[in-house]
């Protein structure tokens, strides 16, 4: 079995950063807190029972944030490599863990990866934060307090297949604790139904900031996400 590289993989190769590239944030919400005004110009929408999706309720400086929090510890260890199957095959895009290590060949969480002994870096509370508010937004699930995290990051080719997402601790699964998802970057399609047949499946858009929660009856649908092309 081939082991995954373990070079550092920065999200941004090629961008400086510098006092002028800062982003600056308004002075009336420099005080505020991730996620605190988000629903302010969020919509939400519910594309079956037990998904609740909210279009655009990461604000563009928390979504900023987040890019430079993942490129940040990306880098370091326990940061973004490829998986890869008991066969060798790899999934097509980098992978980060935070919180707890899951490993694709186990298909299971646990403190460090077995392939360099990296321990996953800590949830970012901002990450916690923007998560919370939308569960409680969505107001239909169980409150939650994270404490395992899955970055992936897609390129112009990236993708990940039809899957469930059902490896979490079963305690968590037992309270019925849902799942969320944030998209931040390139417009992504999202394909979802109760089987793993992509011509039963039902395709949305995921815009940046966008965030899914699936829970209830749709905690373990069968789901596909990859970057959108664009003509």
């Amino acid at each position: 079995m081939s082991q995954p590289s373990t070079q550092p993989f920065d999200l941004c190769p090629n961008y400086q950063e510098s006092a002028k590239a800062k982003t600056t944030i308004p002075r009336e919400q420099k005080k505020g807190k991730a996620g605190e005004s988000s629903t302010e110009a969020a919509s939400v929408q519910h594309p079956r029972h037990g998904m609740v999706l909210l279009k655009g309720f990461v604000k563009p400086e928390d979504q900023i944030g987040m890019v430079r929090m993942c490129r940040q510890l990306g880098k370091g260890l326990g940061g973004f490599y490829r998986p890869s199957y008991k066969n060798g095959a790899k999934l097509n895009l980098w992978m980060m863990s935070l919180g707890k290590n899951w490993d694709l060949t186990t298909r299971s969480y646990g403190p460090t990866r077995p392939f360099d002994g990296a321990q996953a870096p800590t949830i970012p509370d901002a990450f916690k934060m923007i998560a919370q508010a939308a569960n409680s937004t969505a107001n239909e699930f169980p409150q939650i307090n994270p404490d395992v995290c899955i970055v992936n990051y897609y390129t112009n080719s990236g993708k990940l297949g039809l899957h469930q997402d059902k490896d979490e601790s079963e305690s968590s699964l037992t309270k019925g604790l849902p799942f969320i998802s944030i998209s931040i970057g390139d417009t992504a399609e999202f394909l979802f139904g109760n089987t793993r047949d992509k011509d039963q499946a039902t395709k949305i858009n995921l815009e940046s900031g966008d965030v899914l929660i699936l829970g209830g009856e749709s905690r373990f649908i069968s789901s596909e996400i990859g970057w959108k092309y664009r003509s």
